[in-house]
């Protein structure tokens, strides 16, 4: 049964769905860059620093020590980053619920209302066909 809120109801869950299909997106950016993050912390306890040598071999390893802390300075941002996508979303997935919620409320109290017309006028129906009924019989046993 459609109501002048069925278009509207429908619309709003598609947006839901969306705003759900948001969310996921942004749980997987997080988990991809929380393992960017890890495998940044992996990298660097694997980097290996000279105790002998030339100067060379410890500029050379301090540049790779750098190179990798910029990495994980990098991704401990994207992580952040992803954590904040994450609210943003859940807020917009919220609201969005919200609103789906109060029309899909008005469209079923619209369905209740015609639903109610619909028995009332069905009882006036079977009211009136009784009372033919019984008018009926009346005048056939007066005759």
């Amino acid at each position: 049964m459609k109501t002048r809120y069925t278009s509207l109801v429908n619309v709003k869950k598609n947006t839901v769905q969306k705003s759900e299909r948001d969310l996921q997106h942004a749980n997987a950016n997080l988990k991809n860059a929380q393992t960017a993050l890890k495998l940044s912390f992996d990298s660097l306890n694997d980097i290996d620093s000279p105790t002998i040598g030339q100067i060379s071999d410890f500029l050379s390893s301090r540049m790779l020590f750098d190179a990798q802390r910029n990495v994980i300075q990098h991704n401990e941002e994207w992580v952040n980053f992803a954590k904040e996508e994450i609210q943003r979303a859940k807020a917009e997935l919220k609201l969005q619920m919200i609103e789906y919620e109060k029309f899909n409320y008005l469209e079923q109290e619209e369905l209740k209302k015609i639903i109610y017309q619909q028995k009332i006028a069905e009882a006036k129906e079977l009211d009136e066909v009784a009372l033919m009924t019984y008018s009926n019989k009346q005048k056939k046993e007066i005759f």
